[in-house]
């Protein structure tokens, strides 16, 4: 069953993909490099300094990204090509996709203690009520529970502060 919290998921990957449609080649550029920048900074944020190391790492690359996107990608004096539009909703789809992921897996683990000892909860009990049950009852967290045991790059790019 699709609760509010799939719907509201839906609709923010729908924005990021118009925007990157909207863009075109940008969007391309933009939404890899965003998916890129989102990986090294989470990877750095792991093996050296945590989460300010993360963080002034994601403002840097972003700021590159954004001067080297405006530098190298020109605007043509006439109308832009279809596909170009494409190519910026594949990057918007993809930066929406993670957004999308990481949101949904965002929330608190709990850990419940039975007769095969503590196993983790997700998401944990402790959330409000509406949110826990939206969130326990979302397509999207069903279908990305296999993240959980997913290679290290995905982890670390959709989940890096549970390894």
């Amino acid at each position: 069953m699709i609760t509010w919290f799939d719907a509201l998921l839906v609709t923010v990957w729908a924005v990021l993909t118009a925007l990157g449609a909207r863009r075109g080649l940008a969007g391309l550029a933009w939404g890899a490099g965003g998916v890129l920048i989102c990986w090294l900074a989470n990877r750095a944020g792991q093996s050296a300094g945590g989460w300010p190391l993360a963080l002034g790492a994601a403002l840097v690359l972003g700021l590159a990204l954004s001067v080297g996107l405006r530098r190298l990608v020109l605007t043509q004096a006439g109308p832009t090509p279809r596909w170009h539009a494409g190519a910026g909703a594949a990057g918007g789809l993809l930066l929406g996709g993670v957004l999308v992921a990481t949101l949904t897996l965002g929330f608190p683990l709990g850990v419940r203690v039975g007769a095969q000892g503590r196993t983790g909860v997700y998401p944990s009990a402790d959330l409000p009520a509406p949110l826990h049950t939206a969130v326990r009852r979302s397509m999207f967290r069903e279908g990305l529970m296999g993240v959980w045991n997913a290679s290290p790059a995905l982890r670390t790019l959709l989940v890096p502060d549970r390894r």
